[in-house]
């Protein structure tokens, strides 16, 4: 042992770096400067210290407009699974509104940079920094200057209150020094970024200052050419507003958040890590791109019609780790060499020797694919750097060094990892290490006949080595344990234990593993800088795993539901969908209904009683929108899709009258906020609006709304308990009524009438107009006040009907504009062979001559 101790005091010398030079790309922490010299958080803020990948944090104070406000704990623990860091920074000036983004996930090393131009609502930055759910934000500290706060600063604050805020001085926030850190770290395969960003300032300003607090935070530095760094723009993703994605749960339940009753919920059967998140940040930003979902499609029909491919690569997909939070710790630098390190190195490269491992079997099972994206990813995998990297491995790593579960099969691998021979100091740590395990079982053998118990060793990470014994205490002498036993604990029959001596083995034992880690780490330390140059390929096949798992995901919801392939073309076209979630909560399929938009009919009115179905249908098109533009298939028998640049929900409650002055208020901001965003290739879904006011009002709010959104080509569909609203078909002809029917049912006892929703989605508007006065009827009101009742809505409705009613002209109008329509559609998108051309255009001139009567019907109609 003096042997092994004299050599381990020679060695604690730091390691060459496997990644080459660190002064390269890193400056001492001190110089980060931040506002507070005494703090990493923001104006005169505290804060203790930080772990180097922090999961939950101490009660630390960031500056906001109204004061200093305190991110509890708690609140924090509830944030734990978030590991982005995002830094945001914004024009100055005439530049105001140009939004400069970087972000970085602590478990993957990849630097995503953004920058646009947003309006003053700041939609786009809000929904993205919603996408990435980060665990702080950094900003400069003028935008939150005393008495000069910027709106951005106040909006972010407000929209992410548990997220930690950091203001860093705005010098940090330099373009140039952000140019240099991504030249310094980006590796070579990504190197076409340079051209992309290199005039995008603000978001090399806010690359700079979150790389340098990265460092600083993290206490270790990133190896240069070793992040994957990309620019992405906002052309080829669709937006949906924050508010939107809680209407319509897309990945939290509104009820219960740990409920997986979302359209995350019914689509994830991810098996990875990489493959759940990638599913999510899809499904909160679908792809806008037609022939990328197209390319996604074909791989899942591929998948649903060859079994053979699809399970072969599950299983083999399932047994991939987590090779984005990998990659991470392998580029990363540690600034101390401490046992936690180390031991940590050694773990990762058994994890890299796992996944490296199954790069064959993965190419194996796309052998015989036929779509272009999995040929694609065959061929990626031929690339020669993950045999390299796996032959340099093999040189210094044991073939039977595996990736196991439970603590103590993994210290186990750690230990033997090394092959015998190459260091001969760890082949006597080993050698000791062993006999020490030994003598602890030993031990533990000898106590269990001594006092004849039936003792059995265990083992935690927390504990070492203890003892356990299964045993009622009527069967232990006096009903207790022997004196010489410490630390009892007991759960049910099972005790846990240790004894004195027990405690000094696990100390011997621990310091021969500090320096089994020791000796090890300069190995891996060695071979991780033989390897390095090969390493960044990793990146690819993160990107194939988690893309896969994602597409079998899609797969196997398929097979549990009757979903069908979309199509894409210029019309919003179902034939008998049905809402994904409700299926999923109902255990059994919903009524089907049919939808059908064009540019000819781009707004639909849709009316129906309470509780008929008119919010869970809206909720169910724009579902059945995303699962398209993500690339899965569909709930419906049928379905065609124009891509969607926008997705905006205003949904209310079916069964809540909304009165109160706040709910108004929140109508009117989603509103303004469709309004203000929306353009011709949105889809727009408002459910009950107006109603937190008069009737009168809530009738020329709506009026008023239609009237700006009939201006756009966007497809809207608008669900109204205004059946006023429905009389706008007159003045548009792009206009349709639609609405849910209801089925009248008398009692037994024949006084009493109930009704039966039906679900179904008939064309018209609802003939269910006077609630009030049916629920009047069987009250106990004076029959003489309900027909008082009846006689002035009456003429009311007169009135109304006459001032809207369509004269012949209109309807001829009318027409003219749905024929024309309908042939520039048939245009575009006929694949009709000429003869069934020619009858289906005779079946429109049909339909068009009986669509409005003939000059002077409608006078003598009346």
């Amino acid at each position: 042992m003096s042997v092994l101790k004299s050599y381990f005091s020679s060695s604690l010398a730091s390691p060459e770096s496997y990644f080459g030079d660190r002064s390269s790309c890193v400056e001492t922490a001190s110089a980060l400067n931040l506002t507070s010299s005494s703090s990493v958080r923001g104006l005169n803020s505290t804060c203790a210290g930080r772990a180097a990948l922090p999961a939950s944090r101490s009660a630390c104070r960031s500056h906001t407009p109204t004061g200093y406000s305190v991110t509890s704990s708690s609140a924090v623990s509830a944030h734990s699974d978030a590991s982005v860091i995002v830094a945001v920074v914004e024009g100055r000036g005439l530049a105001r509104g140009e939004v400069g983004m970087a972000s970085i996930d602590l478990k993957n090393p990849e630097v995503i940079l953004s920058q646009f131009a947003d309006n003053t609502t700041y939609a786009k930055v809000i929904t993205k920094l919603k996408i990435l759910t980060p665990l702080e934000i950094i900003m400069s500290n003028t935008a939150c200057d005393t008495g000069n706060t910027t709106k951005l600063f106040s909006l972010i604050t407000e929209h992410f209150r548990n997220v930690t805020f950091t203001t860093v001085q705005r010098k940090y926030f330099n373009e140039t020094k952000g140019l240099e850190y991504i030249e310094q770290l980006c590796a070579s395969e990504f190197s076409t970024i340079f051209m992309e960003v290199q005039s995008k300032y603000y978001c090399l300003a806010a690359a700079a200052a979150l790389l340098k607090y990265v460092e600083f935070i993290q206490n270790s530095v990133y190896a240069p050419k070793s992040l994957k760094v990309r620019f992405q723009g906002s052309e080829k993703t669709a937006m949906i507003d924050t508010s939107s994605a809680q209407n319509l749960e897309l990945v939290i339940n509104n009820r219960d958040s740990r409920n997986s009753h979302t359209l995350f919920g019914v689509l994830n059967y991810t098996k990875t890590p990489g493959g759940s998140r990638r599913l999510r940040s899809n499904i909160l930003e679908p792809l806008a791109d037609a022939e990328t979902i197209n390319t996604r499609l074909d791989c899942v029909q591929e998948l649903l019609q060859d079994e053979e491919l699809f399970f072969g690569l599950q299983a083999v997909v399932s047994k991939f780790l987590d090779t984005e939070q990998l990659l991470s710790v392998l580029v990363q630098i540690p600034k101390q060499d401490t046992v936690k390190n180390a031991e940590s190195k050694i773990t990762n490269l058994i994890y890299l020797k796992h996944t490296l491992e199954l790069v064959e079997p993965l190419k194996a099972a796309l052998r015989s694919c036929n779509t272009p994206l999995l040929k694609a990813y065959y061929n990626s995998l031929e690339d020669t750097r993950f045999r390299i990297i796996l032959e340099k491995i093999a040189t210094v790593i044991n073939d039977d060094t595996r990736y196991t579960k439970g603590c103590l099969s993994m210290r186990t691998q750690k230990c033997y990892a090394v092959k015998p021979n190459i260091n001969e100091f760890l082949d006597i740590a080993r050698r000791t290490y062993t006999e020490i395990v030994d003598d602890i079982a030993g031990m533990i053998t000898q106590l269990a006949e001594k006092y004849n118990l039936p003792m059995k060793t265990s083992f935690s990470s927390a504990r070492g080595f203890f003892i356990q014994l299964n045993a009622d205490s009527s069967t232990l002498p006096n009903g207790q344990l022997p004196s010489e036993f410490t630390k009892i604990t007991k759960m049910k029959n099972t005790y846990s234990f240790t004894s004195p001596d027990l405690i000094k083995m696990n100390e011997r034992c621990q310091e021969s593993l500090r320096e089994i880690y020791h000796m090890t780490y300069l190995i891996v330390c060695k071979l991780l800088n033989e390897i390095y140059e090969h390493i960044h390929c990793l990146y690819k096949l993160a990107d194939i795993v988690s893309m896969l798992d994602m597409l079998l995901s899609f797969a196997h919801a398929c097979t549990l539901s009757d979903y069908v392939r979309p199509e894409f073309t210029d019309t919003l076209a179902v034939k008998q969908g049905w809402h994904p979630i409700l299926e999923k909560i109902a255990m059994e399929k919903p009524v089907s209904n049919n939808t059908y938009l064009t540019e000819g009919n781009n707004f639909v009115i849709i009316t129906g009683p309470n509780m008929s179905g008119k919010s869970t249908y809206l909720k169910q098109i724009a579902l059945c929108q995303i699962m398209a533009q993500i690339g899965s298939y569909v709930p419906a028998e049928y379905c065609s899709f124009r891509i969607a640049e926008q997705i905006f929900t205003r949904i209310g409650m079916d069964d809540d009258i909304e009165t109160n002055a706040s709910t108004f208020m929140k109508e009117m901001k989603e509103i303004t906020y469709i309004i203000q965003n929306a353009n011709d290739k949105s889809l727009i879904i408002i459910d009950e609006l107006g109603r937190g006011t008069s009737a009168e009002e809530g009738i020329g709010i709506c009026y008023a709304a239609c009237e700006y959104l009939l201006n756009l080509k966007a497809f809207t569909l608008f669900a109204t308990h205004f059946l006023e609203l429905c009389h706008i078909d007159a003045l548009y002809p792009n206009v349709e009524n639609y609405h849910f029917e209801v089925q009248h049912m008398r009692s037994s006892a024949g006084n009493k009438e109930k009704i039966a929703y039906t679900y179904t989605l008939s064309k018209g508007y609802t003939e269910e107009k006077n609630y009030g006065l049916k629920a009047a009827e069987i009250s106990s009101l004076p029959l003489s006040v309900i027909l008082d009742a009846k006689e002035i809505k009456n003429h009311i409705a007169k009135q109304i009907l006459d001032r809207q009613k369509s004269t012949p002209e209109m309807m001829r109008q009318r027409a003219v504009y749905r024929l024309a329509m309908r042939l520039v559609q048939t245009a575009r998108n006929s694949r009709l062979d000429p003869d069934s051309l020619r009858v289906y255009l005779k079946g429109l001139r049909k339909k068009y001559e009986a669509s409005y009567p003939a000059p002077g019907q409608n006078d003598e109609q009346q």
